[in-house]
């Protein structure tokens, strides 16, 4: 259990990921330019770097009669040489030689120091708009202190052999010729040699060479960053949006609100929408025609879905409900009743919204008598029900018997709600029962009026009809938490709206129907013992889109 709700929060991720897909496309797009498009108007930089080497000198310490000290912290020497090479006057003596307008600040703002690892070797490496300047500021900075380093280590020999000439002058001739004597001598001469070679305890281990390629900005580094940096803000707003985003966006969250199974997909419809626009204009179309092949395959897979639940107990009235207004229960309904009826059985077809009815104007119908006049004892069931020949269908060549309606009525009764709780009312579907094989009724939309929730309980079966990419997800709990305290015998759920060629979206054709038929078979089976797979092969197969079902 755990594992397939696992499976399905993945499945909705990658639906809402393959849905917003264009937002971290613009993200992408926008932080990947800006950083690109940044990184080529910086001024580019280029760094040159020396690298100088330090020693004990020990031969000095020993000479100049100190005593040799062995470093046994080799992060502590490390620290005081790049200490060594920071301090002083370097950068103002650098600044000095070379010119072209640089100062003390100029040059120690664009020079950095550090250790190569834990060896003696410190890199001195400095930053300009100019290759050639970068290499000069290195080497010159390097030299001046070799050179300051020469210089102190010349003074500090210097000093040390003034002292021993001066204890020399102290001494008697014959302690000139003694041991001391000559040991002191000895000293002085190797001072001597030492202040005139002018050793030191660093050099140059490698000169600055000048740069070849800018070392700022990384153009690469920073449109790469630019990229992962647009990725990551566009899975932000993604979930932002879909977090602010209340609506349902695919058939499965419809399934997962209602925990029903899906009983078909609508997909859009240009000639549904049509004769709708052009019912509303007032305008004459053949409303009750066939639909092409592709289009009425999808209500005769839904039909035939719908005759798996008949293993368990018989479905003679069936209820059509939605949320909202303009969901598309009403077109639903009327081409479910069709299909059966195309099958060859007796459909009566009930407009049971009694507020706002269209059934007539949609079906070029007479308004009356209706369902409000059987109702008020004004006119029989047989009276005001109306037939509309349907003519052979592209799926099934044999003519049909037609399709009995009982449109809502002329007059609109002021107590709709008092008329369908009514006992005329269940007297009604008693009669439908026994004449018709299939009662379908439709319903004003749950969420708006109240008038339909006394038919719950009378019928046989409940449909719901979802809109996605209209829908709100709260409606839809809300009902559904309804329809589920009242009890009432809920079947599955019609997704109508769905627009297949939109990015992110999945393909609903026979394929999905096909299995859906086939998940409702077995279960059908299980419970029985029984097969109901001739009763899936009632619907021809299609992998055409289906028609958009419009209230």
């Amino acid at each position: 259990m755990d594992t397939k709700q696992t499976n399905l929060s993945l499945e909705q991720m990658l639906g809402v990921l393959r849905r917003r897909a264009p937002w971290i496309l613009l993200c992408l797009v926008i932080t990947t330019s800006a950083a690109y498009g940044f990184s080529k108007h910086q001024t580019k930089q280029y760094t040159a770097t020396a690298s100088l080497v330090f020693n004990n000198n020990q031969l000095g310490a020993q000479v100049a009669g100190l005593p040799v000290a062995s470093s046994s912290n080799p992060q502590a020497q490390q620290n005081t040489n790049l200490k060594l090479v920071e301090l002083g006057d370097m950068a103002e003596k650098t600044a000095s030689v070379l010119g072209h307008g640089l100062t003390k600040e100029k040059v120690s703002a664009n020079l950095s120091v550090s250790a190569q690892g834990e060896s003696n070797i410190v890199n001195v490496a400095a930053t300009a708009t100019s290759p050639a300047l970068a290499a000069e500021i290195t080497n010159v900075y390097t030299d001046q202190f070799v050179a300051e380093q020469q210089n102190s280590n010349h003074a500090y020999y210097a000093s040390a052999l003034a002292l021993v000439n001066k204890q020399l002058a102290g001494l008697s001739p014959q302690e000139r010729v003694g041991s001391a004597g000559l040991a002191l001598q000895d000293r002085a001469q190797s001072l001597g040699t030492l202040a005139e070679l002018r050793n030191s305890s660093v050099q140059v281990a490698q000169a600055a060479s000048v740069p070849t390629s800018p070392s700022s900005p990384k153009t690469k580094r920073n449109t790469v960053l630019g990229a992962l940096l647009g990725f990551l803000l566009g899975l932000g707003v993604v979930f932002l949006l879909e977090r602010l985003d209340r609506r349902i966006r695919e058939p499965e969250d419809l399934q997962a609100i209602y925990g029903l199974p899906l009983l078909g997909v609508v997909p859009e419809s240009a000639a549904l929408s049509r004769s709708r626009r052009a019912k509303t204009a007032g305008e004459t179309t053949n409303a009750t025609a066939a639909l092409p092949h592709n289009e009425e395959e999808a209500f005769h897979l839904i039909r035939a879905h719908l005759r798996y639940f008949n293993v368990d107990r018989e479905l003679n009235t069936l209820l059509v409900v939605s949320a909202a207004p303009a969901d598309g229960k009403t077109t639903v309904s009327y081409r479910l009743a069709s299909a059966a009826a195309r099958m060859g059985s007796a459909v009566l077809l009930v407009e049971a919204d009694l507020r706002h009815p269209t059934l007539a104007r949609r079906l070029d119908l007479q308004s009356g008598p209706g369902l409000s006049d059987v109702l008020i004892d004004a006119a029989s069931l047989r009276s005001a029900t109306q037939t509309i020949g349907l003519g052979s269908s592209t799926l099934h060549r044999h003519a049909t018997r037609g399709l009995d309606v009982l449109v809502a009525g002329a007059t609109l009764p002021p107590n709709p709600g008092e008329l369908i709780e009514s006992h005329a009312m269940e007297a009604l579907l008693e009669r439908a029962r026994s004449t018709y094989d299939l009662v379908v009724i439709d319903t004003p939309p749950l969420a708006a009026v109240s008038d339909a929730f006394p038919l719950l309980r009378k019928v046989d079966g409940v449909i719901i009809v979802g809109r996605v990419g209209r829908n709100r997800r709260d409606v839809a709990e809300r009902l559904h938490q309804t329809l589920t305290g009242a009890g009432a015998p809920l079947l599955g759920v019609i997704a109508n709206g769905f627009k297949p060629g939109r990015l992110g979206s999945r393909g609903y054709g026979y394929g999905y129907a096909y299995a859906g038929a086939q998940r409702i078979s077995g279960e059908a089976m299980s419970t029985n013992g029984t097969s109901s797979t001739a009763l899936a092969n009632e619907g021809s197969s299609s992998d055409e889109p289906a028609p958009t079902a419009k209230a």
